[in-house]
């Protein structure tokens, strides 16, 4: 495997996992403050559309979150530069949103950073069709073998105990969905990877 060498490679996991272990630290305020909450957005919080995503139920959730975004990284971080990462993240954040929004409208609050790993892992491993086909070919499967598992029988076994409350399934897909668009955005200016 090959790692990342820059460190602008790893600013935008960086600037994600500060804001989560800050809001982890502010603890209880910060999530009620900040979490997705849709009666508070119709009393014009907007922010909570973005900063839902940053913060989580507890340690254990924050920390499988945490090391899901390393393993984001590791897999397809190179994929990209960071200003093209940080559109794939405002566009997997957008269709969260638009989905939370939209087609579930009884989701009353959301916290964590899955969705969005959701997409950036997509949108990387989309990318990586061009150069590496195999290994993309797989991550891809994976994913949507995944999302497709969780539409049809619910959160994997075992992730609402590991998280410390309930897996809102669909923050995956629309996330996912994101990311799809973004790898589509980015098509064309992404740079060529090297294997991993």
């Amino acid at each position: 495997m090959q790692f990342p060498r820059r460190f602008p490679d790893w600013q935008v996991p960086f600037v994600v996992a500060l804001a989560c272990v800050v809001a982890a630290a502010w603890g209880d305020a910060a999530r009620e403050l900040l979490r997705y909450d849709r009666p508070a957005i119709v009393d014009a919080e907007y922010w909570r559309l973005l900063s839902g995503h940053f913060v989580h139920l507890g340690v254990p959730h924050l920390a499988l979150n945490l090391a899901g975004l390393v393993l984001v990284w590791l897999l397809v971080g190179r994929l990209y530069n960071t200003r093209q990462w940080i559109l794939a993240a405002a566009i997997s954040i957008l269709a969260m949103a638009l989905g939370f929004w939209f087609l579930d409208e009884d989701l009353r609050w959301y916290v964590g950073l899955s969705g969005l790993l959701h997409g950036l892992l997509l949108a990387g491993a989309i990318r990586g069709l061009r150069a590496l086909p195999g290994e993309s070919v797989v991550i891809c499967a994976m994913v949507f073998a995944k999302l497709a598992y969780e539409q049809v029988a619910g959160p994997l076994p075992g992730s609402e105990s590991a998280a410390g409350g309930a897996v809102v399934v669909n923050a995956h897909l629309y996330g996912a969905i994101g990311g799809v668009l973004a790898a589509g955005v980015l098509w064309r200016s992404a740079r060529t990877p090297a294997s991993i």
